[in-house]
């Protein structure tokens, strides 16, 4: 564990520290486009974030090499090498279309392609779990096509929820949490050597994630853009293929006891199934909609719109940072709670606790304009947006006198401002950011 404690904070320490550079550099290059339509921050902001993630997974990869235990994943298995090659190549596919914005077919194929390189070195579904009729073993063919379109499907759903400041990485770091518990359990419990790539690829994930948060989240100084977006997919897919094609369920003998006792053992085998679509079921439920959506206007699948989940969220009054965290909450609900019930399926507290958990989650959806206040002893060790607003001589303002709207402190960020062109999101190249949004 300590091993992969310190992989993780030194592939975080990269990430973060070439972030302000690569943030420079991409404002020299020119990767800043305009605002689009369907864009909610307000002014232009540098991308280019995918480099500096890159790196801190070459970096991590580069100490886990190193390491007296986890150098033994890159003696016994060329996975590593093959999600690092995969992701040379889709990362340099995202730095093009930052850059001049590439077609969307011409994406695709690249995502295909990256895939494809990965299956080439190994790292490919061989077999599958299917309850009721035990482990199927794939063809060649068959796991090809199968790991390939896990592939695009994960990379395409992270790329379309990244859409506000520090959701992707929010979302893909607490999604990397829960996967990486879920294998270490498989490689530390019933000792399967097989796991532990997957616990490798997780760890190095939640790193390159939490390196480059600080400088996401809102307001941004810069985007992840596809290079990012599409790099961390890819990674969240390999350790779903790892874990799901890799690990023989049958090395866990747990075909014992009573039929009962059995069907319950056996959910650790059938969750590598599930917990890939659970880490990614927010965002593949907002791919799926933006498909039928577009396509029933008849517009193309790759079209892009306002119409995503957090753009809705917006629009029914959530506050910007509100609605990363609503979704952060969901996202954390659905893959942790698959986990608990990988852990013990016989356990009805958990259903109990995810449908507790969900009603307080559909609370907060339905009241955006909810911002709790003080009581007046405690104003002072709180921030000034929970603070109950008064006149200057203790008397509450006169627009509240009057009936007149209040101002909320916190109703800027759902405003729309026209871009400035004198700052890059609030901040020239080397000032400090504003802090008026």
């Amino acid at each position: 564990m300590r091993e992969y404690l310190l992989t993780l904070c030194i592939t975080a320490a990269v990430t973060y520290l070439l972030t302000g550079p690569v943030r420079k550099f991409a404002i020299v290059a020119g990767a800043m486009p305009e605002i689009r339509a369907r864009d909610v921050h307000r002014e232009p902001t540098p991308r280019l974030g995918g480099i500096a993630m890159f790196f801190g997974l070459c970096a991590g990869l580069l100490v886990a090499d190193h390491l007296t235990n986890l150098s033994e994943v890159f003696e016994k298995s060329n996975e590593p090498r093959a999600l690092l090659s995969g992701a040379a190549l889709i990362w340099l596919i995202g730095v093009l279309d930052d850059k001049f914005e590439i077609d969307a077919l011409i994406k695709l194929g690249g995502q295909m392609i990256a895939a494809g390189v990965m299956v080439v070195q190994g790292l490919t579904i061989l077999w599958i779990p299917l309850p009721g009729v035990g482990t199927v073993a794939l063809t060649q063919w068959q796991g090809t096509l199968l790991t390939v379109a896990l592939v695009v499907i994960t990379i395409n759903a992270v790329n379309f929820v990244d859409g506000l400041d520090g959701l992707a990485a929010g979302m893909v770091c607490i999604a990397a949490a829960a996967f990486f518990m879920y294998a270490y359990r498989i490689w530390y419990s019933y000792g399967i050597e097989a796991a532990a790539p997957a616990s490798l690829f997780a760890a190095i994930l939640m790193g390159m994630c939490l390196g480059f948060l600080p400088h996401n989240m809102h307001p941004a100084r810069i985007f992840m853009g596809d290079s990012g977006s599409m790099l961390i997919g890819l990674v969240l897919a390999a350790g779903a293929i790892s874990v799901t094609g890799q690990v023989d369920p049958d090395l866990m003998n747990l075909f014992t006891g009573s039929e009962r006792n059995a069907v319950h053992q056996m959910v650790p085998v059938y969750i590598p199934l599930v917990m890939p679509l659970t880490i990614i079921a927010i965002p593949a439920a907002d791919l799926i909609l933006a498909i039928v959506r577009r396509t029933w206007r008849g517009q193309s699948p790759f079209a892009a719109d306002r119409g995503h989940l957090h753009h809705r969220l917006l629009e029914i009054g959530h506050s910007h940072s509100r609605a990363v965290l609503i979704m952060y909450f969901f996202s954390a609900l659905i893959a942790f709670g698959a986990l608990g019930y990988s852990v013990n399926a016989a356990s009805m507290w958990i259903v109990l606790g995810v449908v507790a958990l969900s009603a307080i989650g559909l609370v907060l959806l339905l009241l955006p304009r909810f911002t709790p206040r003080a009581p007046r002893w405690a104003e002072r060790f709180v921030p000034p947006r929970y603070r109950r607003r008064r006149g200057t001589a203790g008397v509450a303002a006169p627009e509240a006198a009057t009936g007149a709207p209040v101002v909320d402190e916190d109703a800027e960020e759902r405003v729309p401002v026209a871009a400035g062109v004198s700052g890059v999101n609030g901040a020239t190249a080397v000032g400090s950011r504003s802090r008026t949004r």
